[in-house]
């Protein structure tokens, strides 16, 4: 069976990842540069795994998410990479799904009642 590209290019990152954190492990400590290059591949192989995954609709309301609050759209697609990773994605994320997760993952939001006396 053929492997596809991006498995290809997913597994080299995966490889490269796992040398420097070990040669960071063995080496005890690491400049900027390094450590900029690690953020660099890591953000890569995050984005060949949502690639790979998610739908034009599902990236582009992630992308709409990731806008309008940063924190929370990087949270989700670390919450997808982590699912591809472990294999509990079966095919692609659609619009929907995508919805859905965004609704799973969102923190209870707490309503306030004003009342005026």
């Amino acid at each position: 069976m053929s492997e596809n590209p991006d498995d290809e290019r997913l597994e080299e990152l995966r490889e490269k990842k796992m040398e420097e954190l070990r040669d960071r492990q063995q080496g005890g400590g690491g400049d900027a540069e390094a450590q900029r290059e690690a953020q660099e591949r890591a953000d890569a192989q995050q984005e060949a795994v949502l690639k790979q995954y998610l739908t034009d609709g599902a990236r582009q309301r992630l992308n709409a998410v990731e806008m309008s609050k940063p924190e929370f759209g990087e949270k989700v697609k670390q919450q997808v990479a982590a699912l591809a990773q472990s294999g509990r994605i079966q095919g692609r994320i659609d619009e929907d799904q995508m919805r859905d997760l965004l609704k799973e993952l969102q923190p209870d939001q707490q309503s306030f009642d004003i009342r005026r006396r």
